[in-house]
């Protein structure tokens, strides 16, 4: 079956997940991916557990469907074996701190002589321009940075941890493979390739909108489980049961809310949750059964 990006070739030198993932979208959708590592070891993610026999699992899931090559992009004559690669190539995937290719010889203003139909991709915590953009960082620090944390479940003093790497993967994957396709679409119109600035700190505050309307519109910014969606309304909850379980309840309409109420037997008093909308009492009081 011939697949979206069948006879695309894309060169991978990112590591750990922002970027193995954005390809693993590419290879899945058709495209040849071709995965640069360093000698010594290859990806940082080949030593991560859980492991099956002798590889890591977390490697296998991202890097599944794509060639690797081992070069040492430092050194001359390994650089001039990506020549040919990088004449070829539609897209190219990086994810080091702004400036180090270029350092390596393999920066956009260089590499788009070679190939000026070159999609680039650079993955970066921060962008790469502004006063943050050489910081190191990592999944936490990019949520915490846009405010995310201070509104998740918990109190101010001890916000809850995502269970997710959301700014890996919807701040850096999804947005990468999003305006990869969208440099696609642009170079069938005009023959020519393009820089692509993702920065994942910059992605995640869309999922911070509400938030930000409230915070405009009210003058005030929402506080840790004070909010419709997180954890400050008795419709958007997590209830305990009687067997020892949870239950996720998310009634938002009045006529579910309804429903919900009369299925637990929640007193009429408690049910009226529009003169309070922030009842965080209101449960069942033997337990959901």
């Amino acid at each position: 079956m011939v697949k979206p990006l069948d006879g695309l070739l894309v060169l991978d030198f990112s590591t750990l997940l922002p970027g193995p993932m954005a390809t693993l979208i590419l290879a899945e959708a058709g495209a040849e991916v071709v995965k640069i590592e360093r000698p010594d070891g290859g990806d940082a993610m080949r030593g991560y557990t859980p492991r099956w026999r002798t590889d890591s699992v977390n490697f296998a899931l991202l890097n599944r469907g794509k060639r690797s090559v081992a070069l040492d992009l430092k050194d001359t004559e390994s650089r001039r074996r990506l020549d040919p690669l990088l004449a070829r190539a539609d897209i190219l995937v990086e994810q080091f701190r702004p400036g180090v290719m270029a350092r390596l010889g393999l920066g956009y203003d260089v590499v788009s002589k070679i190939n000026p139909r070159l999609i680039y991709c650079s993955i970066t915590g921060y962008g790469q321009t502004g006063p943050l953009a050489d910081r190191a960082g990592h999944d936490l620090n990019y949520m915490a940075e846009t405010g995310l944390l201070a509104l998740s479940m918990g109190s101010p003093a001890a916000p809850v941890l995502p269970p997710v790497l959301a700014a890996d993967i919807a701040g850096g994957a999804y947005p990468a493979v999003l305006n990869i396709l969208l440099a696609l679409r642009e170079r069938d119109r005009t023959g020519r390739g393009m820089a692509l600035d993702i920065a994942m700190t910059d992605n995640l505050f869309p999922f911070a909108y509400w938030a930000l309307g409230n915070g405009l519109a009210a003058g005030q910014w929402p506080e840790n489980s004070a909010e419709l969606v997180t954890g400050g309304s008795p419709r958007y909850r997590l209830y305990p049961t009687r067997d020892g379980r949870m239950v996720a309840a998310a009634p938002l309409e009045q006529a579910f809310w309804e429903r919900f109420c009369d299925l637990i037997d929640l007193d009429a008093a408690l049910s009226d949750d529009t003169k309070n909308p922030t009842l965080s009492s209101t449960t069942a009081p033997s337990g959901i059964q």
